[in-house]
């Protein structure tokens, strides 16, 4: 479906990112604009599990090493 454009570190970095947004989400119980943009969180985690940034596919970046 989507090319694979990110390499092993930038998906795993995207992975940590992404879960540590969405576990601080839900383990803090604020409130208001800032306690939800932590939901921004499902995006990089998203990416990482799929290997395929559509930002990435826009400008022609391609972090992963294989050649498909």
């Amino acid at each position: 479906m989507f090319k694979i454009n990110e390499g092993t570190i930038d998906r795993a970095l995207r992975i940590i990112v992404g879960a540590g947004l969405l576990l601080w989400f839900f383990m803090d119980q604020g409130t208001g604009t800032w306690h939800y943009a932590k939901l921004i969180g499902i995006v990089p985690l998203l990416t990482g599990l799929v290997g395929s940034c559509l930002v990435y596919s826009i400008f022609g970046i391609n972090t992963c090493k294989m050649k498909a």
